[in-house]
């Protein structure tokens, strides 16, 4: 008999806090319906868990353990316990009685007493699991449970799957577990309206129950505290660390509503645990527990009907009651960062302050819990008209308020917390302003790249817009906070309660449509395209904004002064083939000129009276009169003189001494990045201008610039997309694809070409893909119109799979308005369907490229992605500094320079794999120089 009894007595117990992982699991997976409409993400979320903890436990004992649904003993003691807890979203309500059945689905012990909170009766039978002399293991993260931790009881966070153990809860709390209760007594916990010592955190708490030894010695001594606004506090508030005290104790002694006996693990019933899978419809994990329990069980029909698709989640509308709160103290501080903790998930906003000639800097933080309740950190406001910097290291900003070091120290952990998902509406944005104060954001979810994958380039994905069309709700613009014009200020010089509603709001709508966006990611399928190609590329981007990139300043005043000279003789010689002077930028005058007094053929007169004067226009006439050809030189020298020569001197930051370009992510149709302030991805390749300005951005001393351009890698994608045999032969054997392209269409063999005829065979390789006409052709090659239609139509004969795809993408195109990636990026394209030949014919042009230069674009985004940790893992020190449609710039160390362009040669050619693999090479051309234009 006593060997019987030893046999059934508990060895590990496992203790699981049911109710703290139902809002874990519901934060964690999109939003989930049944075909019946009932909401059950959470459920799913707890069943997963359940049976990856049956699958992995070594424990004899194990119980789930809930909340009442009623009050606990506390309320009596203290009518304003938990009095301020929102209610639970309405989406999860349903699914707390679900959660009980998936419990009893798995043959598992359920524990919930009237009157007790969950964490009561966790205590009591840790309690008694230890006088039977088991371990026990508590599966939660929850700060209130470390209370319990010793020798024989431990912690599992499931979320992290990271033990806590005595070590963890000194790092969390400053103290020993036998001291926690301590330390909760005075910093109190907002969540639970606990009130504790006002003005008293978790870190002075620590300090003073180190000191003191517990709250009764530390109250009996508060005339000793040398602070005076904290020994006033304690001895004013020595009633509330009392009964906080008794708050936050859990209740070893509370009743076991069943013996520990029956907490003992049972065999799963498959007849029990899979009807019910198939009930709610959880197709995935009705296969995983059949093939677990039998191997061969059948799983039940119609088990597959779990939900691929997430319902929209309703929200409530911003109509509803907001609570927006300014934090201005430590202490509240680290009540809203335990509270972002214990729920999973926070949105974030930092709010960002810009004087002229420096990048803008942060002046606060706000952030948001759930719908309607949000706060806002300001630390970096000042008085007007003192933004001369944005020192963030400067004095304190205003009185009372808190420091940037003390905020951002306290946020750094929170933000790089791999277990709490950080909600933003530009995650770029915010990373780039993070870096700077060595903030690394992880994970995080940006909702303006989650909207950019669903819709491309047909809205606007900015969170004021996103907000308008998803709530029919308009957000205050800045302009209206900040003023325009002369009046405009910056944002730190607002005072942080006129700021508060703004930033707050940004923080709150952030965290509402992140819900309806991950919803719509699922239903769509786009799920694995934002976490593979978009989301990756964010901190890479922000690292490339923020290392920025030298200029030589005298070369640019050299450039300048030469481009005004060239301007001038230009000018000149104009007005001598036209016989008088004239505003060559003004459309009307030249216009006039071109088609009244020189009296050239096709002028079209719009609707302003004037004629038509742009460069395609230009560009038909210059056969017919050299004064076309000089407009559209000076045209193209004075804008590079005003937008390069004359302006990047001016947007050198003065702090860093480095021209720091802007990058948007969710600007154009076909996922390519464009580039502002300066906009650096317009500056002319293959003119000797072009190569000028180049030649002014350079390395700083004792490294170099290093270029890896994809060759030809749009014309390698046609040949994969439209499966054109011969090209795909060419480029895997590596040969020179204009020759190879030159002797199909015009039958001259690869070993006598000449240049001539494959300088016209690369214009049609590249003319064709952005459809280019027979008249465009022949101008760029110097041929008659006849015989460029003739190149072209000998080109099509050589490779009809060319004509098959551009006539397939056109057909697929106006059947469902967009076309796509080889990764499935859509690129919408508006006027397909346009009833105007001449705008449909656009449109029509734009489809055929579309889907080949944002495949391109997708490419080197997985590249970016990946670069930064390849880099680090080869301890290379490398830069990157630019990305410019197919190239990457870096700035490289003299010494590493080989090292460097291998890595990055490798890492961008293998960039498809390994979700999608193409039929020819990608090929990565690597140069280096002490300037951009020696380097590529």
């Amino acid at each position: 008999m006593s060997e019987a009894r030893d046999h059934l007595a508990p060895r590990h117990v496992f203790l699981v806090d049911g109710s703290g992982f139902i809002f874990r699991a519901y934060h964690a997976l999109p939003p989930l319906t049944r075909s019946d409409g009932t909401p059950t993400s959470a459920v799913l979320g707890f069943s997963n868990m359940l049976a990856k903890l049956l699958s992995e436990t070594d424990a004899d004992h194990i119980a789930v353990i809930f909340d009442h649904s009623g009050k606990s003993f506390r309320n009596q003691i203290y009518d304003q316990y938990k009095a301020h807890r929102p209610d639970a979203p309405d989406d999860l309500k349903p699914q707390f009685a679900m959660v009980r059945h998936a419990t009893d689905a798995f043959s598992v012990c359920r524990i919930e007493l009237e009157n007790y909170e969950a964490d009561d009766l966790i205590a009591a039978y840790a309690k008694e699991a230890e006088d039977a002399g088991a371990v026990v293991t508590i599966v939660s993260s929850d700060k209130d449970l470390m209370q319990l931790v010793n020798d024989k009881v431990t912690m599992l966070d499931p979320i992290k799957n990271r033990p806590i153990g005595d070590a963890e809860v000194r790092e969390r709390f400053g103290v020993g577990p036998d001291k926690v209760i301590e330390v909760q007594a005075l910093c109190g916990d907002s969540v639970d309206n606990v009130p504790g010592v006002p003005g008293i955190g978790v870190k002075t708490a620590a300090e003073l129950i180190n000191t003191y030894g517990d709250v009764e010695t530390l109250l009996d001594r508060a005339g000793e505290i040398k602070q005076p606004k904290r020994r006033e506090s304690l001895i004013e508030h020595a009633d509330k660390a009392r009964l906080s005290k008794v708050l936050v104790t859990l209740d070893k002694n509370a009743p076991l509503p069943c013996p520990l006996s029956d907490l003992r693990v049972n065999p799963i019933d498959p007849d029990k645990l899979l009807p019910w899978l198939k009930e709610m419809e959880f197709r995935t994990l009705a296969t995983r527990m059949a093939q677990r329990l039998a191997g061969a069980v059948a799983v039940p029909e119609a088990a597959a009907a779990e939900p691929e698709e997430a319902a929209a989640p309703e929200i409530l509308p911003f109509s509803a009651p907001r609570s927006y709160a300014l934090i201005e103290t430590i202490e509240g501080l680290d009540r809203w960062i335990e509270a972002a903790a214990q729920t999973g998930s926070v949105a974030i906003w930092p709010a960002a302050s810009a004087v002229p000639g420096v990048r803008p800097a942060l002046a606060g933080i706000s952030v948001a819990l759930m719908p309607g309740m949000a706060a806002y950190i300001p630390f970096g406001h000042r008085p007007p008209g003192s933004q001369q910097s944005l020192d963030l290291d400067a004095a304190p900003a205003r009185p009372n308020t808190l420091s940037a070091d003390d905020v951002l120290a306290r946020l750094k952990p929170l933000l790089e917390d791999r277990a709490v998902l950080k909600i933003v509406p530009d995650a770029k944005a915010a990373a780039h302003l993070l870096l700077r104060h060595g903030i690394g954001l992880a994970p995080y979810d940006c909702t303006m790249l989650m909207s950019y994958v669903l819709d491309g380039g047909q809205v606007e994905h900015g969170i004021e817009p996103l907000i308008q069309r998803s709530f029919d709700h308009n957000m205050p613009a800045a302009k209206e906070l900040l003023g325009t014009g002369r009046n405009q200020v910056s944002l730190a010089e607002i005072a942080p309660e006129a700021a508060r509603d703004f930033a707050a709001e940004r923080a709150d709508a952030a965290l509402r449509v992140h819900a309806l966006l991950k919803s719509r990611l699922v239903r769509e399928h786009m799920t694995a395209f934002y976490e593979t190609i978009e989301r990756p590329l964010v901190p890479a981007v922000a690292q490339m904004e923020n290392n920025g990139i030298q200029l030589d300043r005298d070369a640019l005043g050299e450039m300048s002064r030469d481009f005004a000279r060239r301007i001038g003789e230009i000018e000149a010689a104009v007005y001598a083939d036209v016989g008088n002077e004239f505003n060559i930028g003004s459309p009307k005058q030249l216009g006039d000129i071109l088609f009244e007094k020189l009296g050239m053929p096709g002028g079209r007169k719009g609707k302003t009276g004037a004629y038509g004067t742009d460069a395609s226009i230009l560009e038909q006439l210059v056969p017919l009169h050299p004064v076309p050809g000089r407009v559209l030189e000076w045209r193209q020298l004075t804008k590079l003189k005003s937008t390069y020569a004359d302006a990047l001197g001016d947007q050198v930051d003065r702090e860093t001494g480095r021209v720091h370009t802007t990058y948007a992510l969710a600007a154009t149709s076909t996922g390519r990045l464009s580039s502002t302030d300066p906009n650096l991805q317009n500056i002319p390749i293959r003119t000797e201008e072009g190569r000028k300005i180049r030649a002014a951005f350079v390395a700083a001393p004792g490294h170099v610039l290093l270029s890896a351009d994809y060759s030809q890698i749009e014309l390698r994608l046609a040949a994969h997309v439209a499966d054109i045999q011969a090209l795909k032969e060419a480029f895997l054997a590596g040969h020179d694809i204009h020759a190879a392209t030159a002797s199909e269409v015009f039958g001259v063999p690869l070993e006598t070409m000449d240049r001539e005829t494959r300088r016209r065979a690369k214009a049609i390789n590249f003319g064709i893909l952005y459809g280019i006409s027979a008249f465009g052709l022949g101008n760029q090659i110097g041929v008659t119109q006849a015989e460029a239609a003739d190149y072209i139509k000998r080109y099509f004969e050589r490779f009809p799979g060319i004509r098959a795809y551009m006539e397939r993408v056109k057909a697929e195109c106006r059947t469902q308005g967009y076309v796509e990636t080889i990764f499935g990026r859509k690129c919408y394209i508006p006027g397909i369907r346009d009833t105007n030949p001449v705008r449909r014919a656009g449109a029509e042009r734009q489809a055929i490229n579309a889907p080949l230069q944002g495949s391109a674009a997708d490419i080197i985004k997985r590249a970016m992605g990946r670069l930064p940790d390849a880099l680090a893992a080869a301890g290379l020190t490398a830069k990157p500094l630019l990305q410019v449609h197919d190239e990457l710039l870096f700035e490289v160390p003299e010494g590493e320079i080989d090292a460097a362009a291998a890595l990055a040669k490798e890492v961008m050619e293998g960039a498809c794999a390994p979700h999608c693999e193409i039929s020819v090479p990608l090929v990565v051309e690597t140069g280096s120089g002490r300037s951009w234009d020696t380097a590529h």
